[in-house]
Formats: C-alpha cells, structure tokens, sequence
C-alpha cells in the first residue's frame, strides 16, 4: 500500500525522502488564492520520481455555488489545477465538494457540479481524475451527508469522477468510521484517495482541525484508521502536523505492511 503525506509545495522531493514516503500530495498555487498555478520549478524532477503525485485545489473553490462571482472561477481554477496537476504526473487532482447560500436549493448545487463535468467534457475531458473530498460540516454541505454523496453521484459518476475519503471529515459529520468505506464504495463504486487524518474534536464536531495518526491530540483510536485505509485499498496521505507526518507513516508501514 502507497503511504505518504500532504506536504510543502516549494520542494516536495526533499519532504517525500524525509518522510520516507510512496505517495505526495502538495498544492500548485496559494491554495487561498485564485490564481493559476505556474509550471512547477521541479517539474521534471517530480515527473522522473517513482513517487505518486495527488494535487490538492485552492480552497475557495466551490463548484457547487449559485454565486456566479464564485462558481464561474471556481470552474475555471478546477481545469487550471487540472492541468497543471497533469504536468507534474498526478494520479489527480482533490476538490472538495463545497456548498450552497443558506437559502438556496442544495439540487442546484449538485446540477452545477454535473455542469462542470459536462462542460469539461466538451472540450474533451479534464486532463487527470477529479477526486471529490467529502466534508466535515457547514449547512447546505454538498459532501457532508452520504445521502446527498448519494444525489451527487446520481449526476457526476457518469463522468468518471473518483472520491477522495478523508477520515477527520467523516468523523466530524458523524459517520461511522468502521462502516464508512462500505457505505462510500456502495455509492460511488470507488475510493481513489484516502486522508487518513485523527481528529482533535469529538465525534460529530463538525469542526476540522486534523491531528497526527499517532501520538497526537487525536480523539480516534489509531486502529480504527487503520482498518479504514486497510479496507478502502487505496493510496494513503496523511495531512497531520508535519513534525509527526513520518512518524505517522512509520506506524500506518508497520501496521499495513
């Protein structure tokens, strides 16, 4: 199983070697920005490296937003991180699934995630897999619940879309880590990418705020990750403090092998 971390974006290389990593994931740009991403100063470096590349997108992107001013960029910064992720040699690119204004129709919201793909696909399709990350609160969440994921898939899964399963989120919103996998695949028919993050908060917070995998302020007994990332079988990254992220690898080898 590929194991790694999310980790600095000026030089992941030396980050992949210090934390003995299979798998990296970085941002290409200010991930509070809206700016493009430039072409990566170790571009090729990162290309010619057997570790596996995940981009993670801006998180002002919200694909789901009837606010023109907020959806009309954020389609345009998704293909913009799509292809740059494309020329580093991602397996793909993480976009979270965002929400809709107190008042509006969570529908629509998924409609415009299908207007995404749609769009896309018209031009010919996003350069790498777009992996949708589920949420850990906010009303009007469009990949909080499992049964919107649910609705979501309904519109998007025609297209190829893959998920990415972040397990501080999914404790925040309440589910049940020991039948998370089953009841995601059940919807989605896959996992690309696991976030394998402890949470600081109780069960149900809604509050994100990631602690190490192990010896950390985490609130989920370390086994119980384990046992997510053993039955999803897919790459892992950790997105905990950087000061425990091999220590955090170390632990999830020796206990997935």
């Amino acid at each position: 199983m590929l194991i790694g971390a999310h980790v600095r974006d000026d030089d992941p290389l030396t980050a992949v070697a210090e934390r003995k990593a299979d798998v990296v994931q970085f941002f290409l740009s200010d991930p509070q920005g809206w700016k493009a991403p430039k072409p990566h100063p170790q571009g090729e470096a990162i290309l010619a490296d057997p570790v596996e590349v995940f981009i993670h997108s801006p998180y002002l992107i919200n694909v789901a937003s009837l606010n023109n001013r907020i959806r009309i960029p954020s389609r345009k910064n998704v293909t913009q991180h799509a292809d740059g992720a494309a020329a580093v040699g991602a397996k793909g690119l993480i976009v979270h699934g965002g929400h809709v204004g107190d008042n509006d129709d969570v529908e629509v919201g998924i409609d415009n995630w299908r207007k995404l793909f749609e769009r896309e696909q018209e031009k010919g399709g996003f350069k790498v897999p777009i992996l949708i990350e589920n949420t850990a609160g906010g009303e009007n969440a469009i990949t909080r619940d499992l049964d919107v994921i649910a609705r979501l898939w309904d519109k998007v899964g025609e297209f190829g879309a893959g998920f990415c399963l972040d397990t501080c989120h999914a404790f925040a919103a309440g589910w049940d880590l020991s039948t998370a996998v089953e009841k995601v695949k059940a919807i989605t028919g896959r996992i690309d990418l696991v976030h394998l993050n402890n949470s600081r908060d109780e069960f149900g917070s809604t509050r994100d705020r990631h602690a190490n995998v192990v010896k950390g302020e985490g609130t989920i007994d370390p086994e119980v990750l384990v046992a997510v990332a053993r039955e999803a079988g897919a790459p892992v990254v950790v997105e905990t403090p950087p000061d425990g992220q091999a220590g955090d690898i170390a632990y999830l080898r020796e206990q997935l092998g």
